[in-house]
């Protein structure tokens, strides 16, 4: 038996669109409410011609009742049907337009009604409250069939009641005015559900050009994978509205700008405070690829306006290519250093080979000896005033490299630092680019000279770096330690202009600064102050004992 393909089945139900779905919805509202408002207009309707056929029954009734003369014909004539009240009745009946028109005694006896047989017998309902003295309007059957009534008391001059009068309107009538209104109120009707069927197309238009016409289970689906996306992919997300509030912060872009789901609805100042992250992210400063320095984080941001005023823009996490970078530069520096080592320990190797042949043995040690102190004296003059294994070394490796460059590197005197520090690894990273930055603007000037120096006052340190390069302009002083700021061209593995930002940066998150200015020999001088950068010497003494 061969397979066959199942039949599809069209299920009944609502349209998937939501331009269809929107416009049925609407078109079934501006119908209820079309129907509702015509009902609720004919249930009052009715009883507002009820009450306005009794009213003018009761005002007959009292026009009648009015005439001086009926009174006294109705005591001095009998009930007969040629007689002067049914004139007057008659007379009445046809001016009004009303169905009948009965003058009764006070026994209740007809002197008058449409009906001649009818005269001199006692009227069908109960006329008692208007031969009381009161009024009565009322929806009630008689002789003639259902009718609308007005009852008032008959008084004669004196003002005494001889009998009533009672007037009615053909209730047929009355219905036949509301169904004479229902054509007239549908037509409104029909008229507002045609502006409403005409504005609900309208808008749905509308609402189908602005959901692309998709249907609801396809933007519930992209809503989920929008999700999705934003909190699953490494990039940060940041979506701003056209007043420059945070709309939306995705997982990654909270860890990398250090905020909380509490900084939606926030203005972006606000939620970052000033700096260049909180400037990229905003607009005012432009580009692609901007680097910026958030905490101890290498951030590269990328902004693209929307439509609606509002922007979003990415942030990549760049500290460890960064410091790979860095570390990159640093191995080619050491790599190069070690290549002009090798060369000028061929030329040292071969000068003491000749010094060997020609059997100066003398010269020879004296030379040996020379070579070998210079780099002795270099180490031992750093580590007699650097105590900091990690801050020691670094300077050491500087001076092997500076001098390959022609660059003499020297640390005063006056410097001296114990081996406490809180922090060794952020003076490193301080230290390490400050002197780099010195190598770079020295190298190749008249007697190049960097000068390290490292001083304590309490539990601070200063540290200060001079070069005897060009030196910076008073007008960029600031703006040297902005992210992206340099004038080097950018290595192989990225862009520079992240040094300086890291060395501030480093500076103010432990309390202190970081400026640049003029060395007094020329050339640039950059200081750093680090309070609280050392440790207790007890703390210290305790660990060191363990």
């Amino acid at each position: 038996m061969s397979p066959t393909s199942p039949v599809r089945r069209r299920r009944l139900g609502l349209p998937r669109r939501v331009f269809s779905q929107v416009l049925l919805m609407q078109l079934a509202i501006a119908a209820g409410v079309a129907v509702l408002a015509t009902g609720l207009f004919l249930a009052p309707l009715s009883d507002q011609l009820d009450d306005q056929a009794m009213r003018r029954a009761l005002a007959i009734a009292q026009t009648t009742a009015a005439r001086p003369q009926l009174a006294e014909e109705l005591k001095s004539s009998p009930p007969t049907g040629d007689g002067p009240v049914q004139k007057e009745a008659d007379r009445i009946r046809r001016a009004s337009g009303a169905e009948y028109v009965v003058i009764m005694n006070k026994e209740g006896v007809r002197w008058s009604h449409t009906d001649r047989a009818q005269i001199g017998k006692v009227v069908s309902t109960d006329p008692s409250d208007a031969l009381a003295g009161g009024e009565v309007m009322e929806i009630d059957n008689g002789t003639l069939g259902r009718s609308a009534r007005g009852k008032v008391p008959l008084r004669d001059a004196d003002g005494a009641i001889v009998g009533a009068v009672s007037v009615g309107i053909e209730y047929d009538s009355v219905r036949a005015r509301l169904v004479h209104s229902i054509p007239g109120l549908l037509a409104y009707a029909g008229g507002a559900l045609a502006v409403g069927a005409l504005a609900a197309y309208l808008i749905s238009r509308r609402v189908q050009r602005q959901t692309r016409d998709l249907a609801f289970s396809d933007i519930s689906a992209l809503l989920a994978e929008r999700e999705a996306m934003l909190h699953g992919i490494r990039e940060g997300v940041v979506a701003l509205d056209r007043a420059g509030r945070i709309r939306l912060l995705n997982d990654e872009a909270q860890r990398l700008l250090g905020l909380g789901a509490e900084a939606l609805g926030r203005p972006l100042d606000d939620a970052l405070g000033e700096g260049r992250t909180t400037d990229v992210l905003a607009g005012r400063v432009t580009g692609t690829d901007l680097l910026t320095v958030r905490g101890q984080r290498v951030l590269v941001a990328n902004r693209m306006p929307t439509d609606d005023g509002g922007a979003v823009a990415t942030l990549r996490d760049r500290t460890e290519l960064e410091q790979l970078g860095r570390e990159l530069d640093s191995t080619r520096g050491l790599i190069d250093a070690l290549r002009a080592q090798d060369h000028e320990h061929a030329n040292r190797m071969h000068t003491l080979l000749g010094l060997l042949e020609l059997e100066m043995y003398e010269e020879a040690a004296e030379y040996v000896g020379e070579v070998a102190g210079a780099h002795r004296v270099t180490a031992e003059q750093i580590t007699e005033k650097i105590h900091d294994p990690l801050l020691a070394a670094l300077l050491v490796g500087k001076a092997t490299v500076a001098a390959e460059r022609g660059v003499a590197l020297s640390v005063p005197r006056d410097t001296s630092l114990p081996d406490r520090l809180v922090d060794p690894g952020g003076l490193v990273t301080i230290v390490g680019n400050l002197v780099d930055n010195a190598l770079d603007a020295a190298a190749g000037t008249r007697h190049a000279r960097v000068e390290v120096a490292v001083r304590t006052e309490g539990r601070s340190v200063v540290l200060r770096v001079r070069d005897t390069g060009p030196g910076v302009p008073a007008g960029q002083r600031e703006t040297i330690f902005t992210e992206g700021w340099t004038t080097k061209e950018p290595p192989a593995h990225g862009k520079r202009g992240i040094g300086l930002a890291l060395v501030r940066r480093l500076a103010e998150r432990q309390g202190g600064s970081a400026r640049a200015g003029e060395a007094p020999e020329g050339g640039a001088e950059f200081t750093v102050v680090l309070p609280e950068a050392l440790g207790e010497p007890e703390l210290a003494a305790t660990e060191e004992s363990r």
